[in-house]
């Protein structure tokens, strides 16, 4: 499995503890683990001087646009991100196609909802309760994550309803919302121009497959220093 790490402004300093865990869980299983996420800005105040083109300042709403993009090309199987509260991480990750997102405070969370629900991609609150032994949750919690097989079901018995209903879930985002090239186009161009820093298009292009998107993903990259 692939894995992507994302954050966003608020939560980019937290940034090494999150991969830190994260790798420590799941190297050892054989799944991959990019970086994807911003750098730390040169200071921990929110500035303008602290942000550039190359880095500039993502906020949840970004984070929704890169999971999409790296899910529904199959750069990535599956994307862990958050901000302050996770709130907002999950609501942008879900707006999309492709994308079912869970909310994530404890280890039950990550395995309740991969077994219920399998979905693929986490929002863990970074500030909200992170304190003493925060690193300790959060190998727990990959621990619950990618510990076992998604979509097994729980209680016993009940997998092959959660599993039809999972797959509903996904078929139901896919009518509902707009075709992800065409949400993507009808939005700020800068937004989405802003995404395209080095981690994520790193990321991106070495596990792309899907062409239309890669096209989409290399005209944003391509005219993002100019408009």
């Amino acid at each position: 499995m692939k894995i992507a790490v994302l954050n966003e402004f608020s939560q980019a300093p937290k940034n090494g503890i999150i991969l830190k865990e994260l790798k420590s869980v799941v190297e050892p299983m054989g799944h991959q683990v990019f970086n994807a996420a911003m750098e730390v800005p040169l200071t921990d105040q929110d500035v303008p001087e602290a942000y550039t083109q190359e880095n500039p300042r993502l906020t949840y709403l970004h984070l929704g646009i890169m999971s999409a993009l790296l899910l529904n090309s199959g750069a990535v199987d599956f994307v862990v991100t958050g901000c302050g509260t996770a709130q907002g991480a999950l609501m942008s990750l879900n707006m999309y196609p492709g994308v079912v997102c869970g909310y994530c405070i404890e280890p039950t969370d990550a395995y309740l909802f991969l077994q219920i629900n399998n979905g693929n991609a986490l929002a863990i609150p970074f500030a909200k309760g992170f304190g003493w032994g925060a690193e300790i949750n959060l190998n727990n919690i990959f621990v619950k994550a990618f510990g076992s097989p998604k979509g097994m079901g729980y209680p016993d018995g009940r997998k092959e309803a959660q599993n039809r209903n999972a797959d509903l879930l996904f078929d139901v985002k896919k009518k509902v919302a707009k075709p992800l090239l065409d949400a993507l186009r009808a939005l700020d161009p800068q937004m989405v121009k802003e995404c395209m820093i080095p981690r994520f298009l790193d990321c991106f292009y070495a596990g792309c497959q899907d062409q239309e998107i890669r096209a989409f993903v290399d005209e944003m990259a391509y005219s993002k220093g100019g408009n």
